[in-house]
């Protein structure tokens, strides 16, 4: 991921490749970075978890796992158009969850005035393929970006677990509890002696688990309540509850996605 800084605020562009190019001028050698970056299959939103319930199908009657998301006060505003003629690329920036101005800082201020937006504490990119339907300041409704039955993609950060052993974080087997094992729950050998006489990077061995941005894909909104002002998915998405989530269209190759 790399963070884009605009206005003292970060957007994030997912990153696939990076081509390097060289010019020569009249003056000293200096590389154009030209970075390509993946496309969203469509601009979305950013929500809260709220928590987890089961959901009883109102057709068959059968218990459905879900995710309550949820939208604070200020809801999702659009707070940049970015087009190729004045960025390199077109991707519209949505900021999210208002506060007070006070907990801004006075470029983060004048950023989000400039597009006539409220104070936003959050600010997030989505690379698209258009822009022209959007203007700064347009607030998003998450009710007419989606419907019962549609596929999203959700990331965001998930539980950190803390430094965690082989088992817990690779889930490596132990090994015998009697019979006079001396190894339970050791990781054992991590590589041969003189020869590479190092130890393989990659390897997998204790270490921190969690904590990290993580994306589920194609999670299916099972209801939507415009009264609570909520989204029910089916099944678990990242974080604990009050996790900020970054919510889009599912991309599918060849249908939202061009194959090239």
């Amino acid at each position: 991921m790399a963070a884009v800084g605009i206005g003292g605020a970060q957007g994030f562009l997912p990153l696939r490749r990076r081509a390097v190019s060289w010019s020569v001028g009249a003056g000293a050698r200096r590389p154009l970075v030209v970075v390509r970056a993946s496309y969203e299959a469509g601009v979305g939103v950013m929500a809260t978890k709220v928590g987890m319930m089961t959901y009883f199908d109102p057709a068959t009657g059968k218990p459905v796992p879900v995710t309550i998301v949820g939208f604070r006060e200020g809801g999702n505003v659009v707070t940049q158009v970015k087009t190729a003629a004045t960025d390199g690329y077109d991707a519209v920036q949505v900021g999210y969850h208002g506060v007070r101005e006070d907990k801004l800082t006075r470029p983060e201020l004048g950023h989000l005035g400039k597009a006539g937006a409220p104070p936003l504490r959050h600010l997030q990119e989505f690379r698209l393929q258009a822009v022209d339907v959007f203007n700064p300041g347009q607030p998003l409704d998450f009710a007419e970006m989606f419907k019962e039955g549609d596929l999203v993609d959700i990331s965001g950060n998930s539980i950190g677990k803390g430094f965690q052993g082989g088992i817990k974080r690779h889930n490596f087997k132990r090994g015998l509890m009697t019979h006079g094992s001396k190894s339970h729950r050791a990781l054992g050998s991590i590589g041969a002696g003189t020869t590479p006489g190092r130890v393989y990077k990659g390897k997998k061995m204790p270490g921190r688990m969690g904590g990290t941005k993580t994306k589920i894909r194609k999670l299916k909104i099972v209801k939507i309540d415009n009264d609570l002002r909520v989204l029910m998915i089916k099944g678990a998405v990242p974080g604990k509850p009050g996790n900020l989530l970054r919510i889009a269209p599912a991309k599918i190759v060849g249908k939202n996605i061009p194959k090239n």
